[in-house]
C-alpha cells in the first residue's frame, strides 16, 4: 500500500466532484444483516477499507458477501448457523465493530465481540452500550479483552434513557431492540442523518419504529425480518470536506449528490465565512463571495444537528488562512486536535488549550513533509497542502482510505496535482 501523498499547491480547481455513500451509515447498516436469515442488498456502497473491514467482519461471523464494486452494490445473507466471536485481529481496525454486538444477542442470545479499536481521538468507551444492552436483559463480563454477552431466553423491550446522546450506543440499541419482545421507549437518542438512515433500512426490513430524528425512539419488537433492498445516504462529511476545498482553493467546484439539508449547522458556518453554496437539481456549486478572503468565525462542536466533530479538522485548515482570529472548541472528543502540530509545520498559527483552538490567520501556508494522525486529520492535511506555497508531502495517509473513496481521483479530475506513491 502507497503510503504517501504528494501535493503540489496553489493550484485552482474546476469540475465536478460525485458524492459517495456515507462511510458512517454503511457501517451501521451492515450489521443489520445479522439480525435475520433474509438477504439485505444495500446500494451506493463506497469502496473505503471500513468497509471491507466490517465485509471482513461479518463474513468471519458466517455472513455470505458480496460487493460488486461496479455498481457498488453490497448484498449480505446470514444463515441461522452464524457464529459468535468477533476476533480481536479484526476488531482492533475499527470501532464500528463493536455494532455487531446488539444484532448478535437479539437474533442468538450469545456474542464475544473484542474491545474495539480505530482512530486513536479518544477513549469512546462502549459502557452506554452495555448499559443499555443489559438493560433489554443481557448479561456481560469482560475477559482477556473480550466483551462476553448472553441472553437468557429472549431481550425485552423497555425505557431507556442515555445520559447523553451516543451514535454508536444508539444504533447497537436499536438493532437488539427490533428483535426484543414487547415495547422499547429510547430517550435522549442521538439524531444523527445515519441513525435516520439505519431506521428506514429497518422498517423497510419490517422492524416497527417511530421517532427516528428526533430525541425519542419507540420500538415495538418484531419476530422475523424479510428481504431488503437500501440505498446509502449520501456522506454528508464528504460533502463537507469538498465544500472546503473548494473554498480553500478559492476556486468554483461543482458537487454532484450532495444535500446540505444534511449539514445545515456546517453550511451556516461555511456562509459566515464567506463561501457561497447554491443547491441546483443536479448538484451544489462552491465559491468565494466575490473572490474575498475568509472571514474568522467561532465553532462548537456537537452532536446532530450541531457543527459535526468529523469536520472539524478540515474547518480549521480553512480557517488557518482566514482575516482574524478563529476558535474551535471540540466537545464530543478529548484528543481531535492531533492535525495542529502538522498544521503548524505548514505555516499555520494554532494555539491549544485543553479543549480549545485558537486560530490566529496568516496570508499562507507553506508546503511541508507531514504526518497523518487520523482519518479526518489526514484529509485536513491534504485540503492544507492544496492551498499551500510549494510541495506538501503527507505521511501515512492509509488512514484516508477508511473513509474517502478515490479521493486523489477526484481531486485530479478538477486539476489539482495530486499523487500517491
Amino acid at each position: 500500500m502507497k503510503e504517501k501523498i504528494f501535493i503540489e499547491g496553489r493550484k485552482k480547481l474546476s469540475g465536478a466532484i460525485p458524492i459517495s455513500g456515507a462511510k458512517n451509515s454503511c457501517l451501521t447498516l451492515m450489521p443489520a444483516s445479522l439480525l435475520s436469515e433474509s438477504a439485505l442488498t444495500l446500494n451506493n456502497v463506497p469502496n473505503l477499507t471500513d468497509v471491507e473491514t466490517m465485509n471482513t467482519l461479518l463474513r468471519s461471523l458466517g455472513c455470505v458477501v458480496h460487493y460488486q464494486k461496479a455498481d457498488k452494490t453490497l448484498n449480505l445473507k446470514t444463515s441461522d448457523e452464524c457464529l459468535f466471536l468477533a476476533d480481536y485481529d479484526i476488531v482492533k481496525k475499527m470501532r464500528a465493530s463493536i455494532l455487531v454486538l446488539g444484532p448478535l444477542l437479539a437474533r442468538h442470545g450469545q456474542a464475544m465481540v473484542a474491545l474495539p479499536g480505530g482512530c486513536a481521538i479518544g477513549a469512546r468507551p462502549i459502557n452506554l452500550h452495555l448499559m443499555a444492552l443489559e438493560a433489554l436483559g443481557a448479561r456481560f463480563s469482560i475477559e482477556n479483552g473480550y466483551v462476553k454477552g448472553k441472553v437468557g431466553s429472549r431481550l425485552k423491550g423497555c425505557k431507556i434513557e442515555f445520559p447523553f446522546q451516543s451514535v454508536g450506543a444508539t444504533a447497537n440499541t436499536i438493532m437488539a431492540a427490533v428483535l426484543a419482545k414487547g415495547t422499547t421507549e429510547l430517550l435522549n437518542v442521538a439524531r444523527e442523518p445515519e441513525i435516520i438512515d439505519l431506521c428506514k433500512c429497518l422498517k423497510a426490513m419490517g422492524c416497527k419504529i417511530e421517532g427516528e430524528g428526533k430525541s425519542r425512539i419507540i420500538i415495538q419488537g418484531v419476530d422475523n425480518l424479510k428481504t431488503t433492498r437500501h440505498s446509502v445516504v449520501m456522506d454528508r462529511i464528504e460533502l463537507g470536506t469538498f465544500i472546503i476545498a473548494g473554498a480553500i482553493t478559492n476556486s468554483d467546484i461543482k458537487l454532484t449528490g450532495g444535500n446540505t439539508a444534511l449539514l445545515e449547522n456546517f453550511i451556516s458556518k461555511v456562509s459566515e465565512v464567506g463561501i457561497e453554496i447554491h443547491q441546483t437539481k443536479d448538484y451544489l456549486q462552491v465559491k468565494r463571495e466575490n473572490s474575498s478572503s475568509i472571514k474568522c468565525t467561532n465553532i462548537l462542536t456537537e452532536p446532530f444537528p450541531g457543527f459535526p466533530t468529523d469536520l472539524q479538522a478540515q474547518m480549521m485548515a480553512l480557517l488557518s488562512i482566514a482575516d482574524g482570529v478563529s476558535k474551535i472548541e471540540e466537545q464530543i472528543f478529548e484528543n481531535r486536535f492531533m492535525h495542529v502540530p502538522e498544521l503548524i509545520r505548514m505555516g499555520a498559527n494554532i494555539e491549544i488549550s485543553g479543549r480549545e483552538a485558537i486560530i490566529s490567520g496568516v496570508d499562507r501556508l507553506k508546503g511541508a513533509p507531514v504526518k497523518a494522525t487520523d482519518l479526518r486529520a489526514s484529509v485536513s492535511l491534504v485540503l492544507a497542502g492544496l492551498v499551500a506555497e510549494g510541495q506538501t508531502e503527507i505521511d501515512k495517509v492509509h488512514h484516508i482510505d477508511r473513509g474517502y473513496e478515490d479521493i486523489i481521483g477526484k481531486l485530479t479530475s478538477c486539476g489539482a496535482v495530486i499523487r500517491r506513491y
